[in-house]
């Protein structure tokens, strides 16, 4: 793959992602979306259960395997290296894609705010976890983390630099605050039904594992200077207790 067309590839699988998680925000939140986690085809619960447990459960193989080192050895003799991870952005997001569609909802009410101050401020709560993870994602690499600088490097004939430790800001307060922006997302609404509880549940089950899994990679990629953090700084919530 030439360097132009890797660029184009990246770029259509980056504006991919964006737009995914555009209309994710809008899916979780019931904001300006055609069909949100309560909206779609009804049916039996058992049904939908089934379905969206597949759907879950494919996102999470997806995107946990093709996170580790031993695929990406193996996917970069078939994918060229500028573009591993866009394809990897990609295919996450036409998986996202299929779930928004394919979701059942299940529309039974687990809690329901009415108080209309307090059910703003539970829908604001939730936006404030999705702009929660937005900038922490600016505050690594934002570009480097949806696979941009990777293909605009391989246009441009540079290398990647080596990763460095760093952390920055809010990763100061707690390891992982990207992840808590989206668990506050997913948990933040004045309206909770079976349908997102599931959602909100299997997916903070899933933050959990991922958290283990990225955490024994980033020992491996920087050994004692993150095994230091660890002690240091807490998972997600700062007043939590920190990991031996």
């Amino acid at each position: 793959m030439g360097p132009i067309l890797a660029f184009a590839y990246g770029a259509i699988a980056y504006l991919t992602f964006f737009g995914t998680i555009l209309y994710a925000i809008g899916f979780t939140s019931g904001l300006a979306v055609p069909k949100d986690i309560d909206d779609g085809l009804s049916g039996s619960t058992v049904e939908a259960l089934i379905i969206n447990l597949a759907l879950l459960t494919v996102f999470a193989l997806q995107h946990s395997i093709m996170a580790r080192k031993p695929f990406k050895r193996w996917w970069t003799q078939f994918v060229p290296a500028a573009v591993e991870r866009s394809t990897y952005v990609l295919l996450s997001s036409l998986i996202l894609i299929g779930l928004f569609w394919l979701w059942r909802p299940i529309p039974a009410i687990v809690w329901n705010v009415g108080e209309p101050t307090l059910a703003m401020a539970l829908t604001g709560l939730c936006l404030f976890g999705w702009a929660l993870v937005f900038l922490s994602t600016f505050l690594i690499n934002h570009f480097e983390l949806f696979g941009l600088q990777q293909v605009i490097h391989n246009l441009a004939g540079r290398s990647a630099a080596e990763p460095k430790f760093r952390t920055p800001f809010l990763y100061k307060l707690v390891r992982h605050p990207l992840y808590l922006g989206f668990i506050i997302a997913f948990w933040a609404t004045p309206t909770m039904t079976v349908g997102h509880l599931l959602f909100a549940g299997v997916t903070t089950a899933y933050i959990l594992v991922a958290i283990m899994l990225e955490e024994r990679d980033l020992v491996d990629l920087f050994g004692d200077e993150y095994k230091r953090y660890r002690q240091r700084v807490a998972m997600l919530l700062p007043l939590w207790p920190k990991s031996s």
